[in-house]
């Protein structure tokens, strides 16, 4: 009986030790910590409500805790302390360098589309579309709703006129402030003016209207070219055409059919609303100077072959350098954004934030420079030059991804 009583104890104990302890659910070992020690699996689940998720992603990226406040400082303001110290081992107090790049470029280039599409602007133009588009959706469905109740000769007519609406509807929506949505509004507010009024059409309305349409038809026929229109051509031969010695006459021919239809869309692009064009090429850019982050580090590479630093060091070195840079132009364009919106009601901070940008931007190339001469402790003559010829090959590489923007933005659009 004791016996059976001293059993039943232990298994008690065993069932209690058991409860005490997570059970990891890759392995189904013991988890005394966050994480299992037999095969390394987090006990956290990944499972979770997505706000949470989101949360947790964005915390894990953007590290906005205390370390954030003392990385930012010295990426400013101490050039070259940042990479030593991360070099030398002292790391937990500072976002690590991949992650401050992230941080930084994400908010950079969304900055960067933003003022680079003259946002101020477009959102003024999207305010003014509001009402008409709404004008122009009431239209189409009061005349959508009639259309069954008509009789079948009427039919055809009321739903070329539903496409014609539709038209308008996608020309106010779509062609960001260009002309031709100018036209389009103008056209909408008169025609829906005198319908809403029930009114007939006065001589002077009519003309008025005949008029603005003829100006939207040419302004939208691919016919009208103007006269100071940009010349969008990729050519190496005098018959302005593309070629190249190592490929076929058949695959020169597709290459040159391809390119023709390239030179088409962009002129069409930069010589109407240039906007879809810029930003499809701006969006392409984060993908782009990703990709040339190591490529830069290689540069270091090369130029500090003797310096017995691990591909690592010089990488940490490019993302450090990005993110500075990426830092100082977000600062000049909000400098020159709140420059603009002050020119009118305060002048004079208005000047004086104009005066800001200058050294910023002279701080640029002083900061990479001594940066350089930190982290690979050389003389500043053989600095200086290593830097200048650095610099050389990467604004050209620069310019190529630009070039590549361009074009890779130009088969989205």
């Amino acid at each position: 009986m004791s016996d059976d009583k001293s059993t039943n104890t232990s298994a008690l104990t065993i069932i209690k030790s058991d409860a005490d302890h997570a059970i990891c659910e890759n392995c189904h070992a013991k988890v005394d910590g966050a994480f299992c020690s037999h095969c390394g699996q987090s006990v956290t689940s990944t499972l979770q409500y997505f706000w949470s998720v989101l949360l947790h992603l964005l915390d894990d990226i953007f590290s906005f805790d205390s370390r954030a406040a003392r990385t930012l400082k010295p990426l400013l303001l101490k050039p070259g302390f940042l990479t030593n110290e991360y070099i030398q081992g002292r790391r937990v107090h500072y976002v690590p360098p991949l992650k401050l790049y992230l941080f930084i470029s994400i908010i950079f280039f969304i900055s960067f589309s933003f003022f680079a599409m003259n946002g101020k602007e477009l959102i003024a133009h999207e305010e003014r579309m509001i009402a008409p588009l709404k004008q122009v959706s009431l239209h189409i469905s009061q005349l959508e709703k009639s259309i069954n109740n008509l009789p079948s000769t009427q039919k055809s007519k009321q739903l070329a006129e539903v496409g014609r609406y539709k038209q308008y509807q996608l020309d106010l929506s779509t062609s960001s402030a260009s002309e031709m949505s100018s036209l389009t509004k103008k056209v909408v507010e008169l025609e829906l003016d005198i319908n809403g009024e029930k009114k007939p059409m006065s001589e002077l309305e009519a003309e008025k209207l005949l008029e603005l349409k003829e100006t939207l038809t040419k302004v939208k026929s691919d016919n009208s070219t103007p006269k100071d229109a940009i010349v969008f051509s990729i050519a190496n031969n005098e018959d302005h055409t593309l070629s190249f010695n190592f490929l076929s006459d058949e695959n020169n021919k597709r290459l040159d059919a391809k390119i023709k239809a390239l030179e088409k869309k962009g002129q069409q692009a930069l010589n109407s609303d240039a906007r879809p064009l810029i930003q499809q090429s701006i969006s392409k850019l984060p993908q782009l100077m990703f990709i040339l982050l190591p490529v830069f580090a290689l540069i270091l590479k090369l130029f500090y072959l003797f310096s017995n630093r691990l591909y690592l060091e010089h990488l940490t070195v490019a993302l450090h350098s990005h993110s500075f840079i990426f830092l100082i132009f977000f600062m000049v364009n909000i400098l020159e954004y709140s420059q603009e919106y002050l020119m009118q009601s305060m002048p004079s901070i208005a000047k004086v934030l104009g005066y800001t940008t200058i050294p910023l931007l002279i701080w640029v190339p002083c900061y990479l420079f001594i940066m350089q001469k930190r982290v690979y402790k050389q003389g500043a003559i053989l600095s200086f030059i290593k830097f200048s010829v650095i610099a050389l090959i990467y604004m050209n590489l620069i310019i190529l991804t630009a070039i590549s923007a361009f074009f890779w933005g130009l088969t989205d659009i």
